[in-house]
């Protein structure tokens, strides 16, 4: 299988996590056990998570003219990410994701900051880009117009695309219909579509469902993959890490063969801390896929 090439368009945010015990509840103050800042953003996350699998990755998005902006994009660099189209905001902070995480569960509030200047006039910059790549990877952290400019372009230019509808938000049907597959989770698929998506829509559907693994249709077949159990640590990158490894391995088989090998990924993942923290190799992967049976 040749190197996928693969151009992620989507955010860059700078993870502020707090580590608790309890959660407060309206009014309450509580104190942490630990306070961390990582790396993460919907986009950037599953660029590394491809980066990690072996891909060539490129990254399409925007950071503030602040220290955050230089840390993460010197982050995604060090991935070996090609960053000539992540470029600064004057006068704009990054990204942040504000993450509570407690229980092995986590709680996360984001503010956009430059990920609000992901303009399609921006994106158009890179079109060449765009229309060279095997597979094109979107959420929903950027403007709603982008997405939907990104994913008929690709279109139209035969570019498979994977679109992640978080945080889950009303798009138009034509936008739907430009993409190649659709990765909500379980939460996200019932909120944008209801109990029962429309035919053509479902076809498209790659909707996980954590622990209890992946469900999609194949010649409107429903098809089950199940999960790998492992004891988590952190979930925060689970669904990026998902998103990466399904794009990475989307050219090497069937799409059940891809949702396996991005379920074994995101199982690995949740391991360690951080979003990009666990996010694993090719080869961590392939080991841990013969050691479950092939």
């Amino acid at each position: 299988m040749k190197t996928p090439n693969i151009t992620v368009v989507g955010s860059i945010n700078m993870d502020m996590v707090t580590i608790t015990d309890v959660v407060p509840v309206q009014g309450e103050t509580v104190l942490g056990k630990d306070f961390r800042t990582v790396p993460g953003g919907k986009g950037a996350n599953q660029a590394v998570a491809a980066a990690r699998l072996g891909a060539n990755v490129r990254m399409i998005g925007r950071v503030g003219d602040d220290p955050f902006g230089h840390v993460l994009t010197e982050n995604l660099a060090k991935e070996g990410i090609i960053t000539d189209s992540v470029k600064p905001v004057t006068d704009c902070t990054s990204g942040v994701a504000t993450i509570l995480l407690s229980d092995r569960d986590n709680r996360i509030i984001v503010t956009k900051g430059a990920n609000e200047h992901v303009t399609p006039d921006y994106v158009a910059a890179f079109e060449q880009e765009l229309a060279a790549s095997d597979v094109v990877l979107l959420q929903l952290e950027i403007p709603l117009e982008t997405v939907a400019y990104v994913l008929e372009f690709c279109a139209k230019h035969h570019v498979t695309t994977v679109l992640n509808p978080a945080p889950a938000q009303k798009l138009q049907d034509a936008t739907w219909t430009d993409a190649t597959y659709i990765t909500p989770n379980e939460n996200e698929c019932l909120q944008l579509f209801g109990d029962e998506p429309d035919a053509n829509l479902r076809q498209k559907l790659i909707m996980t469902k954590g622990a209890d693994g992946v469900q999609f249709y194949e010649n409107d077949e429903q098809v089950q993959v199940e999960s790998f159990r492992v004891e988590p640590v952190d979930t925060t990158g689970a669904g990026d890490t998902f998103n990466g490894a399904f794009a990475v391995a989307l050219g090497g088989g069937t799409v059940k063969e891809a949702v396996r090998f991005a379920n074994a990924a995101a199982a690995l993942s949740v391991q360690s801390f951080g979003a990009q923290g666990g996010m694993p190799t090719k080869a961590q992967v392939q080991s841990f896929l013969q050691q479950q049976g092939g």
